[in-house]
């Protein structure tokens, strides 16, 4: 089965590349790179032995996305992780964000309808559930207000998926995942923003290297156990076998619309992961507290029972695994990048 990976050199793309063709599927990316490096071509070469062939190209530009079902016509489905995900850009440019999230996801599902392509994984995230009254997060939590544009964009492209379902033969999975965080346990892939790095894990990083002088903890007055926000953070190599289960789930469900939450199911503060770093790495972190940030929510984690249920998924990893491996790889890009 072909499957086309849109954002396939990103951080959660490329490592559902890796799921992907270890367990048989033969996978075609695509990436305009502006967030993301052709090296991580090589890296998945390297650890696959595969070459996979990436589309250099804007998914905006709708008879440049076009060309790929022309040239690929037996794509059965789509993994599309392409978006602008940046919080705290999306603030200072929500244009750019709407501009951006809202087209690709239009030009994919136009290029579905048309090419027939019928089985849709969509990256969505938990921001979707803004300040939530009750924990852990539930497929059924009602939405909030959306705490920042970039949340509102995979609101909106939730809902321009359902809207879509009666318009063609769509079967749609909408994974909201937490926190993406670790590598590949290889060590040969793992996060690496082009652009300065947002989430917490690959800042907590560069801060132990000397990149950044210091960690900013972004408000230790929040309602929570030691003042800082609370996350689930789930490791990428469990994120990555949910979106393969996920597809494999697509090919064989009657039900057209399925909405999966993704996470540990365990709520880690910004303190305690900082904690968690220093204790399996033994390095001292520079770190000071901060003013509250635009667009963060407070506390946030999920329960995962339904992808249990259906995807067969359990998370293996933990907030320990994910600072060792995040650590390994570390050390291993500054030899790449």
């Amino acid at each position: 089965m072909k499957v086309l990976v849109t954002g396939g050199c990103g951080y959660i793309g490329s490592h559902t590349i890796l799921d992907l063709v270890s367990k048989g599927y033969e996978v075609v990316s695509v990436d305009n790179f502006i967030n993301a490096s052709p090296v991580i071509l090589d890296c998945i070469n390297k650890i696959t032995n595969k070459q996979i062939h990436n589309y250099n190209i804007d998914l905006t530009d709708a008879e440049a996305t076009e060309q790929i079902f022309e040239d690929h016509p037996d794509i059965k489905g789509i993994i599309h992780f392409a978006a602008l995900k940046a919080v705290g850009e999306s603030v200072e440019k929500p244009l750019l964000y709407f501009q951006n999230n809202l087209n690709s996801l239009l030009s994919i599902l136009k290029n579905m309808k048309k090419y027939k392509v019928r089985n849709l994984i969509f990256s969505s995230s938990c921001s979707v559930y803004g300040n939530i009254e009750k924990l852990p997060a539930t497929e059924e939590t009602p939405i909030q207000q959306a705490e920042s544009p970039y949340a509102r964009t995979k609101q909106m492209c939730e809902e321009i998926i359902r809207d879509t379902l009666n318009s063609f033969d769509l079967n749609a999975i909408i994974l909201r995942y937490f926190n993406p965080a670790g590598a590949h346990h290889s060590g040969e892939l793992g996060e690496s923003p082009i652009n300065p790095a947002q989430n917490l894990v690959p800042v907590i990083m560069e801060a132990a290297t000397g990149q950044r002088s210091h960690l900013t903890v972004f408000g230790d007055d929040y309602p929570t156990r030691d003042g800082s926000c609370i996350r689930d953070y789930i490791h990428i190599e469990d994120l990555a076998d949910a979106h393969t289960k996920a597809m494999e789930f697509a090919t064989n469900t009657n039900d057209n619309y399925t909405i999966f939450n993704l996470g540990s199911g365990d709520g880690v503060s910004v303190l305690e992961a900082i904690t968690a770093f220093e204790k399996t790495t033994g390095q001292k972190l520079n770190y000071k507290i901060g003013d509250r940030r635009a667009g963060d929510v407070i506390a946030i984690y999920a329960n995962y029972e339904k992808a249990r249920t259906l995807l067969n998924w359990i998370p293996e990893r933990n907030i320990d695994d994910i600072m060792q491996s995040a650590w390994t790889w570390e050390e291993k890009k500054q030899q790449l990048f």
